[in-house]
């Protein structure tokens, strides 16, 4: 039998790493439709969630950043430095990874529109609340937040702490 370490089988690894995979893919996803809500509420003149299902090309948009944004956080997860050979309940529900993906949640929200409002203000010439006019445009600014949040996701996932 392949075992890592001293004690611990390679098929219980495998099934931890899985298990990891699957849980941090679900808080991770939780966190996108927060970031989604929240994206609402901090941008009131663009209304997000009103406009995606307007049109199919913009909901075609938001499930390709989508689909981006949960493979940046497998490959995240799946690539994080991690400890073999402790209990699988540490290593699946690891709070310390938890803490810094919701810090990262919460500073690239942050960041990421004040970032739009400073490149808005910046360029008085180009009306960023325009894309409010078309679905298809506001699918765009969510496919690329989407993608902005899942690397964001992705480094806090890989970061070795």
């Amino acid at each position: 039998m392949f075992e890592i370490g001293l004690a611990t089988p390679y098929w219980m690894v495998v099934l931890m790493w899985v298990a990891r995979i699957v849980v941090l893919v679900f808080i991770c996803t939780l966190l996108a439709w927060l970031g989604i809500r929240a994206l609402d509420a901090l941008t009131p003149n663009i209304r997000e969630r009103e406009h995606i299902g307007e049109s199919p090309l913009s909901t075609g948009l938001f499930i390709a950043g989508f689909f981006i944004l949960v493979g940046l956080v497998i490959h995240g997860a799946a690539t994080a430095h991690t400890a073999v050979g402790i209990s699988p309940v540490s290593f699946i529900f690891d709070f310390r990874t938890w803490g810094l993906v919701a810090v990262s949640f919460a500073i690239s929200l942050l960041v990421g529109i004040a970032i739009l409002k400073i490149v808005d203000k910046l360029t008085p010439k180009i009306p960023f609340l325009s894309i409010n006019k078309d679905p298809k445009a506001v699918g765009i600014y969510v496919f690329g937040y989407l993608i902005f949040f899942g690397l964001i996701l992705h480094a806090a996932l890989t970061t070795p702490l």
